[in-house]
């Protein structure tokens, strides 16, 4: 099951936690990876680990809000591959901040690259998996989206543009859906990944964020790769416009 052999898949904020969680199991289970992230050296790092392993993949800078820059690397994966048969959409930013204080570039930067960003690599993903007879597109939302009964303090810029992501995943899974072309959302819950500490939490903030989760713990990386590596998969062929929870019981406590 879950056999990715000869898919090309691109995978965006690939240089670490989830995103490069994603791409580890997206290549275990055959496929040639397309790393990509602001930072070349740390794709290259994952491509790297990934060919240790005996994979293949391959890694490109891109940062996911500029247009020209993304168009640049699908036209490189295509001009190598031929084909772009799964994308994650993972590339994102969590800058905590009061609403109150939260300025206008602030704002912009967030939605721009949460969520304008998701949309132009979707965009050029379906395009190009038009040509080939479908494909696979996952979004990386979170359950802090809208409601659901998790508001984020200091994250209404982050919240608004997970919110836009489910509700575009919705909409370019029913435009799609004639082309054989799934689009589906995970969202996670509490995740260890970088972006915890990036924004400042201390051990105090997340004893209070687990008192929520059931199951008492963060969930990991590889965790949510799980779930990616489903709706990339051949088995998840009849699942689209779906958002699949992994959070550890937080929305259902």
């Amino acid at each position: 099951m879950f056999d990715l052999t000869d898919k090309v898949a691109v995978v965006t904020g690939a240089m670490r936690g989830m995103g490069k969680a994603d791409a580890l199991a997206l290549a275990e289970q055959g496929a040639k990876v397309v790393v990509t992230d602001i930072d070349l050296n740390q794709c290259e790092a994952v491509v790297t680990e990934i060919e240790s392993a005996g994979g293949e993949a391959m890694a490109y800078k891109m940062d996911v809000a500029d247009n020209d820059e993304v168009n640049e690397v699908f036209d490189a994966v295509i001009n190598k591959y031929g084909q772009v048969d799964i994308l994650v959409n993972n590339a994102g930013i969590f800058r905590p901040k009061p609403a109150l204080d939260i300025t206008k570039e602030e704002w912009e930067e967030t939605i721009h690259v949460n969520l304008r960003g998701q949309f132009t690599c979707a965009q050029r993903a379906a395009k190009e998996m038009v040509k080939t007879g479908g494909g696979r597109i996952i979004n990386i939302a979170s359950i802090a989206s809208g409601q659901v009964g998790v508001g984020v303090v200091g994250g209404t810029h982050y919240t608004a543009s997970k919110g836009g992501v489910l509700g575009m995943t919705e909409a370019l899974a029913a435009e799609l859906a004639e082309h054989d072309i799934t689009v589906n959302a995970v969202a996670p819950g509490a995740i260890d990944t970088p972006m915890i500490s990036d924004a400042g939490m201390d051990e105090k903030d997340i004893k209070g964020l687990l008192a929520g989760v059931p199951m008492g713990r963060m969930g990991t990386p590889e965790e949510i790769a799980a779930a990616v590596v489903f709706l990339a998969s051949d088995e998840a062929s009849y699942v689209t416009g779906a958002m699949l929870t992994v959070d550890g019981g937080w929305l259902a406590s």
